[in-house]
């Protein structure tokens, strides 16, 4: 949704259909959900799994003649993460890398071109636009990040969305669910995680605005039982943006938001209000 009203400005009426803190996962949509899908003249999504209970209403949409794009399954294959034992199906948390994100950018704007040739040169220059905003976050990213000591940079949090920022960035990232949040933890997972933590000396994981705290609040209580103690180093946003109407409610603000709030807990620098002095306090 971001990426569309950055791309398409004026020159279209843009609705997203999930808000803050709504986790795509276990979205399912609402009978007035539909209703938009169909009124719609092109509809955007992410894809490669990521909205899985809105297949139906997509599939819909498509036999019902309308233009109906997942992003990231237009991406070139050298942008995308195939998970270890996943077999052909890739990972859909592409915007944890600023950099791939970036080509995801060029699939909207085709794409609009496509659907409204009239609108071309303000498509192009908008999508230039943002693509230099993004070019200047990831600048950001890399520069912070790279000022958490190279031990420390392991990355804990509540599912696994984080693999293309690691990737990235260079850190090691471990989810205590799967890549889906429909996947449960299980005990084991727990205690294999408790090990890591006191074994690496890790003294910050993190909690995710789409996803329950009572795994991350398990992990602290395990390593405190071990003698070692870690903190909550802050709310990441995963598959979710932050409130509509604040700079965290962008998928700028998002990002910003992560890499100030990961570096700042690991024990790299950061400004604390992030890259812009925008940050909510």
């Amino acid at each position: 949704t971001d990426i569309v009203r950055a791309v398409a400005g004026d020159r279209a009426e843009v609705v997203g259909l999930m808000g803050s803190g709504v986790d795509p996962h276990l979205y399912k949509p609402t009978r007035s959900d539909v209703e938009r899908l169909l009124s719609a003249d092109v509809i955007f999504y992410n894809g490669l799994l990521l909205e899985g209970k809105m297949t139906d209403s997509l599939v819909r949409a498509a036999t019902a003649g309308k233009k109906v794009f997942a992003v990231t399954e237009l991406l070139d294959e050298r942008y995308l993460l195939e998970p270890e034992g996943f077999h052909g199906l890739y990972d859909p948390h592409v915007w944890m890398d600023p950099a791939a994100w970036a080509k995801a950018v060029d699939v909207v704007r085709d794409k609009l071109i496509e659907y409204d040739p009239g609108g071309e040169a303000g498509y192009r220059e908008r999508a230039a636009a943002y693509a230099d905003q993004l070019a200047e976050l990831d600048r950001y990213a890399v520069e912070v990040l790279a000022s958490v000591p190279e031990p420390k940079r392991v990355l804990v949090t509540a599912h696994d969305a984080f693999n293309y920022f690691g990737q990235r960035f260079g850190f090691e990232v471990v989810g205590i669910q799967g890549l889906s949040t429909e996947s449960e933890a299980g005990v084991r997972d727990i205690e294999r995680l408790v090990d890591l933590l006191v074994e690496r000396e890790i003294q910050a994981v993190f909690v995710e605005s789409t996803v329950s705290e009572r795994n991350i609040n398990a992990l602290i209580a395990g390593a405190r039982a071990r003698g070692h103690s870690v903190v909550i180093g802050g709310e990441l946003y995963s598959d979710a943006m932050g409130d509509d109407e604040t700079y965290e409610g962008t998928y700028l603000g998002m990002i910003d938001r992560n890499v100030t709030a990961i570096a700042r807990a690991l024990g790299g620098e950061a400004p604390e209000r992030g890259r812009l002095g925008r940050l909510a306090e």
